[in-house]
């Protein structure tokens, strides 16, 4: 990925609600030609998604960030999940003791990896 893109790519991810592109290469003070070609770029890795937009009846494109996939395999140490997924309880991250038991399997594995 080039450095604009990986510039387009951070600006699109700094706009939770969406950026759009005919403000893009605004922002990114480059031409819009040049801006829809880096675009395309980051659709095909699907690195965002693309909404057709009518704004002041003119079409243009609302940009959103996709969140990439998590590993399923960080939530599991010790051949356990990840407590916090379905637990219920009303807790302090740094003091809960089910968290801290699962962070521990997981340092035991990587120090055995080792």
């Amino acid at each position: 990925m080039t450095d604009l893109a990986e510039k387009a790519l951070r600006e699109i991810q700094s706009h939770p609600e969406g950026v759009l592109q005919s403000e893009l290469w605004k922002l990114l003070e480059i031409d819009s030609r040049k801006c829809s070609r880096i675009i395309k770029a980051l659709l095909d890795d699907g690195k965002v998604e693309r909404i057709e937009y009518r704004r002041e009846g003119q079409r243009t494109y609302l940009l959103k960030a996709k969140k990439p996939a998590v590993d399923p395999a960080l939530l599991i140490a010790g051949g356990e999940l990840l407590p916090c997924i379905c637990c219920e309880e009303e807790c302090e991250v740094l003091v809960c003791p089910l968290l801290l038991d699962w962070m521990y399997q997981l340092a035991i594995e990587e120090y055995e990896e080792k």
